[in-house]
């Protein structure tokens, strides 16, 4: 398993890394609303190597056949090992290139909000949030897990739905033998 898990966590985390550092460059052409699609979309494509892995495992470690269980053990692993590229490529491009990404993101979230027509107290409230947001993402604790979550949820549903296609019970030996 181990084998197959760093193979596949290895190739998805590049994936992840370089989709980043590709497409985090046009955030500032596009908006944070087409980067959240671009973004997303990207780590839709790295995860597709769970999926992959999954089905390596079954065809050539597991003789044909996986639970679920297993499954979803060999796609988590891979999930997590792509997600620590992703944490680690934002951690570096965030105190390089775009250290003042959250300026302009609270920037971009307070123009939403007053666009939105909302009352002063409403907009008020609004911006102490995303002051305090941006507090908790100097902190580097707050900052790779925020970056952590944005990855793992999908992820996860990649790997539960892969888990879920690809199990295929082995047949007993007496079905096999049968068959012989």
């Amino acid at each position: 398993m181990k084998k197959t898990v760093i193979t596949f966590g290895l190739i998805s985390g590049v994936i992840s890394s370089v989709l980043m550092i590709g497409t985090t460059g046009f955030v500032d052409r596009i908006g944070f609303d087409r980067g959240y699609i671009l973004g997303y979309t990207a780590i839709v494509l790295s995860f597709l190597l769970v999926y992959f892995g999954i089905r390596s495992y079954r065809d050539n470690v597991a003789d044909g056949h996986i639970t679920f269980g297993k499954a979803f053990a060999v796609g988590i692993c891979i999930t997590l090992i792509s997600c620590v590229f992703y944490v680690v490529t934002w951690e570096i491009l965030y105190h390089t290139v775009f250290s003042d990404f959250m300026d302009k993101y609270t920037a971009y979230m307070i123009s939403k909000a007053q666009s939105s027509g909302a009352s002063a107290q409403v907009l008020q409230t609004k911006m102490d949030e995303i002051q305090q947001m941006k507090v908790m993402y100097a902190n580097p604790l707050y900052n790779v897990l925020f970056t952590f979550i944005e990855p793992f949820p999908v992820g996860l549903g990649i790997t539960l739905i892969s888990a879920a296609v690809l199990r295929k019970k082995a047949r007993p030996e007496s079905a096999q033998a049968a068959m012989a």
